[in-house]
């Protein structure tokens, strides 16, 4: 697999430290690639390319972005097994999972696609005769944007798509095991016509995670921060907007029980189940942490459950029949012993 650089100002680049890390398939633990490890300079640099580029694409229309995200959404179907063999690689799901979120990551394209046609303001009325008020919906600036690596295309689809149709440019650092999949994306984003500087992908190491994240936070030029991830990561970016009363969008640690009463069906609350408790092998901010069954069902649960969890296959996610991937690295494997 290549080396990868950062993508800034439309211009595939080495960070300026020139230093970089790897990336490494969960399975066998064999490097991918190496991939630039860009700092809170070259953040720096992006920010200055993203408003210029924001400064122009805020006065595109409705129909230019229309067109301009359905275009990369269908891009990402168009090359749907390509990109969903690079997911597999570097995060470890199954190929079918994998090809699944490459599907719904092109969906928020389209979807936004239409929604970018809708940005309507609003009529409201007036205590004063002679006297009418609008509201204008209008785009808030750069977007700089966190994703995690559970979900390494879905995330940055759904937060890209969603802030171009709005108007707005984006920077996004994706997670440092799961780079590659947003890097692809936005090769397909290049392709699709998108101006320069309005798309920017800064990667880096785990050693400058927190650089650039305290970067994002302070830079005044940035108009939100979009971030999923823990609780605890969630919280000190909220703390570090304070300063420059940045909009925040957070979405962070889950809390999710499943619960099964006498009434259910058995069969779909089954299904149900094991979906929510083993896709992505459990790693995903939904999974069921705790599982309630009233007394009168939980027999027919677990009859039914039990053979459907033994059936399951464990490997590699690019084999045939395997169900369940590996767990995404040494850390995430300390938690779960």
């Amino acid at each position: 697999m290549e080396d990868w650089k950062a993508y800034i100002n439309g211009v595939w680049r080495e960070s300026n430290s020139g230093q970089h890390f790897q990336v490494s398939n969960p399975f066998d633990k064999s490097v991918l690639c190496q991939v630039t490890d860009c700092d809170a300079s070259d953040f720096q640099e992006a920010v200055e390319c993203a408003t210029k580029a924001f400064a122009s694409w805020k006065t595109s229309t409705p129909r230019e972005r229309s067109a301009l995200l359905r275009k990369i959404g269908d891009l990402m179907l168009r090359d749907q097994d390509r990109l969903a063999k690079v997911l597999t690689l570097e995060n470890g799901k199954p190929l079918g999972e994998s090809k699944g979120e490459v599907g719904f990551g092109a969906s928020f394209f389209h979807w936004f696609a239409e929604e970018a046609r809708r940005a309507y303001g609003e009529n409201i009325p007036s205590p004063a005769p002679g006297v009418s008020f609008l509201t204008v919906q209008e785009p808030i600036g750069v977007a700089a944007m966190i994703t995690p690596w559970n979900f390494p295309i879905g995330m940055p689809a759904r937060k890209i798509s969603a802030a171009l149709a709005a108007g707005c440019s984006v920077i996004l650092k994706p997670a440092e095991d799961t780079p590659l999949s947003s890097l692809e994306l936005v090769k397909l984003i290049e392709e699709a016509g998108a101006p320069a500087g309005l798309v920017n992908i800064i990667p880096c190491s785990r050693n400058k995670v927190v650089e650039i994240g305290e970067a994002m936070c302070k830079e005044p030029k940035v108009g939100v921060i979009s971030f999923t991830g823990s609780t605890k990561v969630g919280t000190d970016l909220y703390a570090q907007c304070s300063n420059t009363v940045k909009r925040v969008a957070l979405e962070l640690g889950g809390n999710a029980p499943f619960i099964i009463f006498n009434s259910a069906d058995v069969d779909k609350a089954v299904d149900g189940l094991m979906a929510s408790k083993f896709r992505n092998t459990g790693q995903t901010c939904v999974t069921a942490n705790r599982i309630l069954i009233q007394d009168g069902i939980y027999d027919q649960i677990m009859e039914t459950i039990l053979p459907k969890i033994k059936a399951m296959k464990i490997g590699n996610g690019l084999e045939a029949g395997v169900t369940q991937g590996p767990l995404i690295n040494e850390r995430q494997q300390e938690r779960v012993k």
